[in-house]
């Protein structure tokens, strides 16, 4: 026998209709509550939350218009917009049980009532009232998980000229529904920005979520981003909802997306035209409502070659595009910059915040940071990690190989010798090479290493880079 589940409330003046009602359903239901009182109906729901209500359409003798039943009808729905209620009416009174259903209810039961019928109809009741309130529970959790997504971002900071300039063009286009482009260096903070523009925007009490393209491979790619139906290949063993179902309502943060193979770029267009993804096995389409905002280390004039990026997808993308100054360009935020970031590695570590020399933050500036604001936040956390001085000094960010500007990578200094069979060295020095050939492109880098972005990202911060 399956497991009894649901609570029922019965309102009806006629005590033997509440007498039969609970003996037939608490064979079929986990609590059977009654009352032949409606005005009982405040306290009850105050006091208990039911998956389904069965309430008289007339109180008292003579009644047939079915007035008091729409009055309670509607307290009910006050109280619980999400309730679901069942009316009981007399045959005759099919027309007003209707006209109930337009103002609210879910169905009704003609009485003298027949068993089978009676517990079909709460059993299909009670499940569409679990399926609301778990529907509602899903809604509070994301709008909860997206405030906090948002409000523990990290704030943009910067008062240099180009950053104003940044920031000037986030409130504008922020409030839209416009597609935007990033574009700026590794390290610059692009997903940083992504989240500003979805902080400011509409969407904002709905869900940000980010997908680094560069990182999925090309056989996932429609399964990670439309979804695939249980059954659709050998390792789809539950449906699952794609990206762009999952931010419905949101904002999607496409990052990487320069690295995205041209007949991938086909399908992202059409979903982006039609506005609807088709999951992998399934035969309708799912319509989507997301901004996109992508993100690339590409430079603009490449993205305009047609054997590189699809010129019809760039303009889907870039509505508004948005440039990224690197830290060598904006030297006045550093002292900033650095100040925030030893800030919050001290909270991490359990130390005493300390303030940085005047000659350390002239070192910070001197350097041209390849690896931009986050080969910054690196050095400051190592530095926060070994320094065993008052405050910070320059000889703490001697180590700037991570920092210095990009050598030829023949003859480089940092080259173990030819007989040092160190693996901790020769790693370092194989990633720091490869970093220096592309210039600090994370995903070139990685792919030239034979490793993901995530593992080189780990090994980089391993070593300090």
């Amino acid at each position: 026998m399956a497991e009894k589940a649901g609570s029922i409330l019965i309102v009806d003046d006629d005590e033997d209709i509440l007498v039969a009602g609970r003996l037939l359903l608490k064979r079929h239901f986990n609590r059977v509550t009654t009352t032949n009182r409606p005005a009982d109906i405040r306290e009850l729901l105050a006091r208990e939350k039911f998956d389904a209500i069965l309430l008289d359409m007339n109180f008292g003798p003579g009644e047939s218009s079915g007035e008091e039943g729409f009055a309670w009808l509607q307290v009910i729905l006050e109280l619980d917009p999400e309730a679901v209620v069942v009316m009981i009416t007399a045959h005759g009174g099919v027309d007003t049980a209707v006209e109930a259903m337009k103002q609210g209810a879910t169905d009704f039961i003609a009485k003298p009532w027949q068993n089978e019928k009676v517990v079909a109809t709460l059993s299909a009741a009670v499940k569409l009232g679990q399926s609301r309130d778990e529907t509602a529970r899903l809604k509070g959790a994301n709008k909860t998980l997206a405030a906090a997504s948002v409000g523990s971002a990290p704030t943009i900071i910067g008062d240099a000229p180009p950053m104003q300039e940044l920031m000037r063009l986030i409130a504008r286009a922020a409030p839209t529904d416009a597609n935007v482009m990033i574009l700026g260096e590794n390290g610059t903070g692009k997903e940083l920005v992504a989240r500003e523009l979805h902080r400011q925007s509409r969407r904002s009490s709905a869900v940000f979520m980010g997908v680094d393209l560069g990182s999925i491979a090309e056989s996932l790619f429609e399964s990670e981003l439309f979804g695939h139906k249980k059954g659709a290949f050998t390792d789809a063993k539950e449906d699952r909802t794609g990206r762009f179902v999952a931010a419905s309502g949101g904002t999607l943060f496409l990052d990487e997306i320069g690295n995205l193979p041209l007949h991938l770029q086909a399908k992202l267009l059409t979903v982006l035209e039609r506005r609807e993804v088709t999951p992998v096995g399934a035969t309708r389409p799912v319509p989507i409502d997301v901004r996109v905002i992508a993100a690339t280390n590409i430079a603009l004039d490449q993205l305009h070659d047609e054997a590189r990026f699809r010129q019809d997808l760039l303009f889907r993308l870039n509505t508004v595009t948005l440039t990224l100054p690197p830290l060598r360009d904006r030297r006045e935020d550093i002292p900033a910059l650095a100040t925030h970031y030893a800030a919050f590695y001290a909270r991490k570590y359990g130390k005493a915040e300390k303030p940085f020399s005047p000659d350390a933050l002239a070192a910070l500036a001197a350097l041209d940071w390849p690896g931009n604001v986050r080969a910054l936040r690196h050095a400051i956390e190592r530095a926060t990690i070994l320094s065993d001085t008052e405050r910070f000094e320059a000889r703490d960010f001697a180590d700037g190989a991570a920092a210095a500007p990009a050598a030829p990578v023949n003859g480089d200094a940092a080259a173990p010798a030819l007989d040092d069979l160190n693996l901790e060295r020769l790693e370092l020095a194989a990633i720091s090479t490869a970093l220096k050939k592309h210039r600090y492109n994370i995903s070139h880098a990685a792919k030239d290493l034979g490793l993901t972005r995530a593992a080189l990202y780990r090994r980089m911060e391993k070593h300090g880079l």
